[in-house]
């Protein structure tokens, strides 16, 4: 590496004082570059079209399983087979028996439609943990149910639309 050195008047050679900024424009210069390249990527978002909630009123059927599910205050989760409260392990063993019953009823796997398969309708309380809900969903899907839904109330004022 070399200095650059400037001829004084009187013929001795001293060092420049100016600062060569070639070097600092350069790394200037490809981190502009970068930032160009990285900020749009980090900016854009996957495009996804969220649904529109629309509330439906909901048939009930006599083969439906009807879930109460809320968190206790001592952080467990409290789950309710229409009235009467289960534990996780009576909820799988009880799922089963119901939807063998009803399978029984239509006569049969062969006889089985999207309109005589059992439903799970889950109440979720608002201030229910998830670990809640998701292990009733998860309980009732090893049990063999295939419709698994969730049943909310509309806020006051807003008109029941029929699709």
């Amino acid at each position: 590496m070399g200095m650059n050195v400037g001829m004084e008047q009187s013929g001795d050679d001293i060092p420049m004082s100016d600062i060569n900024t070639t070097p600092l424009v350069d790394v200037m210069l490809v981190l502009l570059i970068i930032f160009l390249i990285a900020v749009p990527v980090v900016l854009e978002t996957v495009p996804v079209q969220l649904p529109t909630v629309q509330y439906e009123p909901t048939e009930s059927k006599p083969e439906n399983v009807n879930l109460s599910v809320r968190g206790a205050p001592d952080g467990t989760c409290e789950v309710y087979w229409n009235v009467q409260p289960v534990a996780s392990d009576e909820l799988l063993d009880r799922a089963v028996v119901h939807l063998e019953q009803a399978i029984e009823a239509v006569g049969g796997v062969d006889n089985l439609t999207d309109e005589t398969m059992p439903e799970v309708h889950i109440r979720g309380d608002v201030d229910t943990p998830y670990k809640c809900i998701g292990g009733a969903i998860f309980t009732m899907q090893r049990a063999g149910f295939a419709r698994v839904g969730f049943i909310s109330e509309p806020p006051a004022g807003t008109a029941v639309k029929r699709l």
